[in-house]
């Protein structure tokens, strides 16, 4: 399914495509989660519509495949690519000297200039995760996920952030992620004893 012909063209900034992998996982309960329940009987645009809604009106939908744990979404964006970047950088320099707040605002910052930057999203999750803020790092960190972002130290993030807002099952599958593919690794498996010792 794609958008249709007729959506208005960017204008301006060169145009950048990726591909955006959206995990039924990370959207159980939500307006996304929904398309996962029955995709074969949902009108493909209105699948388009609910993925515009979640992207945002500066990412273009320009094609997006379901399958039964994810959606493959192809997107084009308009944004200030080399600028956000080095936006993204600096913030980072002030997040690893301590400073989570001030790093923050040009974490926004540089998204605002380059919306697909999955380094920023990531920043900024894990700075507002570091702040205590699980209900507004949880959907950075799992954007920032979908839109490539890597390493265990967002996984588990997401694992922490889902484990204080009381989903613990979808802690657990996040801590479980990060064991499957580092089956030594202390913080996952410690974690993941102290969520089934709360249960």
């Amino acid at each position: 399914m794609s958008e249709s012909d007729g959506s208005r063209a960017f204008s301006g900034r060169a145009a950048q495509r990726r591909t955006v992998v959206i995990r039924r996982v990370d959207h159980v309960g939500d307006p996304v989660g929904l398309i996962f329940l029955e995709p074969a009987k949902i009108d493909p645009d209105a699948v388009i519509d609910r993925l515009r809604g979640y992207l945002g009106v500066k990412l273009r939908i320009k094609k997006a495949e379901v399958s039964r744990d994810e959606i493959s979404v192809e997107i084009e964006s308009r944004g200030w690519r080399d600028e956000g970047a080095r936006l993204a950088a600096a913030a980072a320099e002030l997040h690893r000297n301590g400073a989570p707040r001030n790093a923050l605002a040009m974490y926004r910052e540089a998204m605002e200039l380059d919306p697909a930057n999955a380094e920023a999203m990531c920043g900024a999750g894990l700075a507002l995760a570091e702040m205590e803020k699980f209900d507004e790092a949880l959907p950075l960190l799992k954007r920032a996920h979908e839109f490539g972002a890597k390493g265990h130290d967002i996984t588990l993030a997401m694992g922490k952030c889902a484990a204080q807002a009381g989903r613990s099952e979808a802690a657990a599958a996040y801590f479980e992620d990060v064991l499957r593919s580092d089956p030594r690794n202390f913080n996952a498996r410690r974690a993941l004893r102290a969520l089934k010792r709360s249960d």
